[in-house]
């Protein structure tokens, strides 16, 4: 989905409840939270690192996962405000003003979907989740067409998960590990998704610490352009990369947090090779 790539791993906003499998009838997790990107750098078709006139893409966005049920819950990413940018290109030699700068801004691409915890027993846990990305955003922004809020196709992204929870010395840790399928439209291709992802409670529970390992990789059978530009779009077909992230979440109270996410690509091919940064605000009912 787009908010694996915007994370460059950490995550389709790997937005995580911190363990929780299913969240329950009428229990949720609601997530604010500003994501930034700012790159002048990218990851060629062959995997090499080449510059690029500095570019930042920049969106607030709420998520959220409602249970309707003990078994299933709504899921939905919305970025409602999203921004490309470009910034002033100058001579080197002569300091002169080769390109100005332009900014597009608009409603990014949207995820809707569902999680349904077919299996728990004991420690273990594990669920199917299908994601549809509607194609909300602007793929075809600015005076050349390169400034992208979305990717223009509409995919469904179905993957399943399993899960371990349990407490050492009263202390709450967990592991997850997911695979899934993306399919893709409008000629891109489509992508097999995999990755895990570990937190540890700490702090008399106050504080999440949660690592994650993203990995996404293209089946290579769509006809568009593998590169729109020459900027390392994150949008651009054929994207690949293995992806690392930290994050970190505070409880303020048992219910209302703060958390800031950390990650980049480790490796990739057609992807930005700067790391992203986001915080957010949370409210987890339990």
């Amino acid at each position: 989905m787009k908010r694996i790539i915007l994370l460059i791993a950490v995550s389709l906003i790997a937005q995580t409840s911190f363990g929780q499998w299913s969240k329950g009838k009428g229990k949720g997790f609601y997530k604010l939270s500003a994501w930034y990107l700012k790159t002048d750098q990218h990851y060629t078709d062959t995997g090499d690192i080449d510059p690029n006139v500095t570019r930042s893409q920049f969106n607030v966005n709420f998520y959220t996962e409602y249970g309707i049920s003990n078994k299933l819950d709504l899921v939905a990413y919305v970025p409602f405000f999203a921004r490309a940018t470009q910034n002033n290109v100058f001579s080197g030699t002569t300091n002169a003003l080769i390109q100005e700068g332009e900014a597009v801004s608009s409603i990014g691409d949207i995820d809707l979907g569902v999680n349904y915890n077919f299996f728990r027993k004991g420690k273990w846990s594990a669920s199917a989740k299908l994601l549809l990305g509607l194609p909300t955003g602007e793929d075809a922004g600015g005076s050349d067409g390169s400034y992208q809020t979305g990717d223009g196709e509409f995919n469904q992204y179905l993957s399943g998960l399993i899960g371990y929870s349990t407490t050492l010395k009263n202390t709450p840790l967990y592991a997850k590990a997911y695979l899934g399928f993306n399919n893709r439209t409008q000629n891109f291709s489509d992508e097999l998704r995999l990755g895990l992802e570990s937190g540890i409670n700490i702090f008399n529970n106050k504080v999440w610490v949660i690592g994650r390992i993203d990995i996404v990789e293209s089946l290579q059978n769509g006809s568009l352009n593998a590169q729109n530009n020459t900027q390392g779009s994150i949008f651009a077909n054929n994207v690949e990369f293995i992806g690392v992230g930290l994050e970190a979440s505070y409880y303020i109270t048992k219910k209302l947090g703060v958390s800031l996410t950390y990650g980049g690509a480790v490796s990739g091919r057609i992807i930005a090779a700067n790391p992203s940064i986001s915080g957010g605000i949370f409210l987890d009912i339990k």
